[in-house]
């Protein structure tokens, strides 16, 4: 994969994440559109399409709101839940002088202002780049990636990470976290909905079919809407990390230095003390400890969140 340049990268991510912002919200009203067309054709109401563009129409504000909230709260908070998320705590320069100037360096031959630094307490071999600006831009390396590195090897994983901010990837990914965790949240509510219902129509003898009927399309339709905003989210990863690695080896000039590191963290890269699948998404390799037995290699790849770690270090060396 040939690296086209870092504004036509920045130009396209920047187009994707219009069409994001307006593509998460479409779905969403596809959605509850499909929910009363299920709802009132289920029921046998009169004239039911009529009824459903009405319920529909008058729904369509509130949709915009509840996602234009949801939004803003998650988007202009992702720093801080990102870092608790990861039990990270921020790097000065004199808590570690090497990570510092290998980052400052850097920042310096491209003309970036330096990202925060963050480190996380653990012997694994990882990194990820988070923010959404210039303020809260931030660079979180391992311990164990740290202490385990050379400064070639270091300064490839830095600058593949400063890539993902300078490519504005990580406002990308963040705007399509934002969008799935709404039907991830859509579908549990529902689905506790349904669960409570169930324990309450135990205890008093009057079933509520109906309730269970719109929980369980609630359910059904959140659960298809998660699927299909995962998959988009999963392919926007994958292809950021060869973008990223195509334009840490131009920054550094020196494709062998981040072959290597990644050659050292495919063998220790499991952050076990971070559980959030979606920080974990965001480090420079995510493998999954077990692969479930069965699936085809194809079927493994359309749910990974990054390209194979082997395939990135031999299109490396080939540059």
């Amino acid at each position: 994969m040939k690296y086209v340049g870092l504004q036509q990268q920045i130009t396209s991510n920047n187009r994707k994440s219009i069409l994001l912002l307006m593509a998460f919200p479409f779905l969403v009203l596809v959605m509850v559109f499909a929910f009363f067309v299920i709802i009132n054709y289920a029921q046998e109401e009169q004239n039911p399409f009529d009824f459903v563009l009405e319920q529909f129409i008058t729904a369509i504000p509130y949709v915009f709101l509840a996602v234009g909230i949801w939004f803003l709260i998650a988007y202009f908070t992702n720093s801080t839940m990102i870092n608790k998320a990861a039990k990270s705590h921020s790097l000065s320069r004199k808590d570690n002088m090497r990570v510092y100037n290998l980052t400052e360096n850097l920042c310096m031959s491209v003309g970036m202002q330096m990202p925060k630094l963050r480190i996380i307490e653990t012997s694994a071999l990882n990194a990820f780049a988070s923010g959404i600006n210039k303020k809260n831009f931030t660079v979180t390396l391992t311990r164990g990636i740290i202490d385990e590195l050379n400064d070639e090897e270091l300064e490839g994983v830095i600058a593949h990470e400063l890539m993902h901010i300078r490519n504005n990837d990580v406002k990308l990914l963040i705007v399509s976290i934002v969008f799935v965790g709404i039907f991830s949240f859509i579908m549990q509510v529902a689905l506790r909905s349904m669960l409570y219902g169930n324990l309450r129509s135990n205890r008093r003898k009057d079933d509520g079919k109906g309730g269970a009927i719109v929980m369980i399309v609630i359910v059904v339709l959140a659960a298809i809407a998660y699927f299909l905003s995962i998959l988009f989210k999963l392919a926007l990863s994958r292809k950021r990390e060869y973008l990223a690695d195509s334009g840490a080896a131009e920054m550094t000039k020196n494709p062998l230095g981040l072959a290597s590191a990644l050659e050292k963290i495919s063998g220790n890269h499991h952050v076990d003390k971070v559980k959030s699948a979606d920080v974990q998404q965001m480090f420079i390799e995510n493998t999954p400890k077990d692969t479930a037995v069965g699936l085809s290699s194809a079927f493994k790849g359309l749910f990974s969140t990054h390209p194979p770690i082997e395939k990135r270090i031999e299109f490396l060396r080939q540059l």
